[in-house]
C-alpha cells in the first residue's frame, strides 16, 4: 500500500510541474490566442494584430484603421484610446495576469498610411490608472471606436 502511494505521488508531482508555465511560455500562448481569437469592435477598425518580444517581456498590440492620419483624428482618439484599452483589459486581450507578471502591453492605434493615431504602454502602473478611470464611470459602459 505505501509503494502505490509514493507511485501516485510521483505521478501527481511530475503532472503538476507538467502543466507550470513559466512567463515566456505564457506570452506565446496570449499572442497565439489574440491573433485567432481577438476582434475589436468599431467602424474604422480593419484588422489587429499583436506580436511578442520575449526578451524583453513585451507585447505589442496594432490596431490597424482605414482612417487617416490628420491631427483631427489623433487628438480625437488619442482621448478615447483609454476607453478602448480598458475594454481590452475587461475582455483580456490585455492580460492583467501577465501584467502582474512584469510584462508590458504596447499597444499602437494606426491609420491607414501607418501614422500613429494613438499608442500607450499598458504596464502594473498604467493598468492601476486604467482601472481607476474605469471605476470612476460608476456603471456606465466605456465608449467604443
Amino acid at each position: 500500500m505505501k509503494k502505490i502511494t509514493q507511485i501516485a505521488f510521483v505521478f501527481v508531482l511530475v503532472l503538476v510541474l507538467a502543466s507550470c508555465k513559466n512567463t515566456k511560455q505564457k506570452i506565446q500562448e496570449h499572442v497565439s490566442n489574440y491573433n485567432t481569437t481577438a476582434s475589436i469592435k468599431g467602424g474604422n477598425v480593419v484588422s489587429t494584430s499583436s506580436k511578442a518580444f520575449l526578451n524583453d517581456n513585451k507585447i505589442e498590440i496594432r490596431i490597424e484603421t482605414d482612417l487617416e492620419g490628420t491631427e483631427e483624428n489623433k487628438l480625437a482618439y488619442q482621448e478615447t484610446f483609454p476607453s478602448l484599452l480598458t475594454e481590452m483589459i475587461k475582455n483580456d486581450q490585455i492580460s492583467k495576469e501577465l501584467i502582474e507578471e512584469g510584462v508590458k502591453f504596447d499597444v499602437y492605434f494606426i491609420s491607414y498610411n501607418n501614422i500613429i493615431l494613438a499608442k500607450q504602454l499598458v504596464d502594473k502602473e498604467e493598468l492601476a490608472i486604467l482601472e481607476d478611470s474605469a471605476g470612476a464611470g460608476n456603471g456606465k459602459e466605456t465608449a467604443k471606436l
